[in-house]
């Protein structure tokens, strides 16, 4: 297998938090190299050191990064792209710098080629019952009567590869009445909401952190005939503003979620804020080991009837809203 290497520039003080992020993204091996870690070594290191070679030497003034590896395929250009999505909401929440410049740089490959270069890898692939997710170089003959949903590998997480993707689908096909309202919370490629409008729901609204994902979105939307004033979009973090938190202030059907456990943790109250009594949760991105933990913090306020959906160690969770 080939893979990519991504070098992620950062602050001694970023380390540990992103190492967390990236296990919860389901990267489990990273190389770090962080000065000042080093310069700790040169000056309580133990034992007679004739010699240093000039290689390691330079590690006292590099730039402090972690480095990860991503298989050349389709799950390697989600990662990438969830990868990206963390590091912008943590740079707009890390105002004075402390965690470095939270940048990722690929060192084998041209930043404008990656997409292009994994395209290979991006193929139809059938959801649950109903759907069929598509990439628009690709022919399909669509021998099922399946409802064809066709998204891009772009700058945003959500192509239908993933995972987290398909399981939130498959929970969305179960769940969805027709007419529903849906609040698409980190939406990325806009694939969640705008699967649940091919599968009947009435109107959405999709709200990611970055701006870039948004207009994707609405691209999106449009590319699969939906109608602009069904599908609405915004850009920001509701966590920190409040005025994007009473601009999609709503009593919504369903709530779909795809993002990382400490997120959907941190964002559960205004999951209830937003969903109607009774209502319909649908949290997703979670690695396994964290899924009883997230579940956990769902039920503390009133979320409930909790419907697992697991594969390949990550998981997806519907709940019932309280009355």
């Amino acid at each position: 297998m080939e893979w990519t290497e991504v070098n992620i520039y950062t602050a001694t003080a970023g380390i540990e938090l992103l190492c967390a992020k990236l296990m919860d993204i389901g990267i489990k091996g990273f190389v770090i190299q962080d000065a000042e870690d080093f310069n700790e070594f040169l000056e309580n290191k133990n034992g007679k050191w004739d010699y240093i070679d000039e290689d390691l030497m330079g590690l006292s003034t590099c730039e402090t990064r972690i480095t990860v590896y991503l298989p050349s395929n389709s799950q390697g250009a989600d990662m990438l792209l969830s990868i990206r999505t963390m590091l912008s909401q943590l740079k707009a929440d890390d105002a004075d710098g402390v965690y470095g410049r939270l940048e990722a740089e690929l060192s084998s490959i041209r930043e404008e080629d990656w997409a292009n270069n994994w395209k290979q890898y991006f193929k139809p692939v059938k959801i649950g019952e109903r759907l069929v997710i598509k990439p628009s170089w690709e022919e399909y003959e669509n021998d099922g009567n399946r409802i064809v949903l066709e998204i891009d590998p772009a700058s945003s997480f959500g192509t239908g590869q993933h995972h987290t993707t398909r399981l939130c689908l498959e929970l969305l096909e179960k769940g969805l009445k027709k007419g529903d309202r849906i609040l698409d919370m980190g939406c990325g490629s806009g694939i969640l909401s705008i699967g649940a409008m091919l599968l009947g729901a009435e109107s959405a609204v999709a709200v990611d952190i970055e701006q870039n994902a948004a207009e994707t979105a609405m691209e999106n939307a449009i590319k699969n005939h939906i109608r602009p004033e069904k599908y609405r979009t915004f850009y920001g973090n509701i966590l920190t503003d409040e005025e994007l938190a009473d601009k999609i202030d709503a009593k919504y059907d369903v709530i779909a979620a795809n993002i990382v456990a400490d997120v959907l943790i941190a964002m559960k109250d205004y999951f209830l804020r937003y969903v109607k009594s009774s209502g319909t949760l649908i949290v997703s991105g979670i690695i396994e080991e964290r899924m009883h933990e997230v579940i956990g913090e769902l039920e503390s306020v009133g979320f409930k009837d909790p419907q697992i959906n697991v594969k390949e160690g990550w998981a997806a969770v519907g709940f019932t809203a309280p009355v």
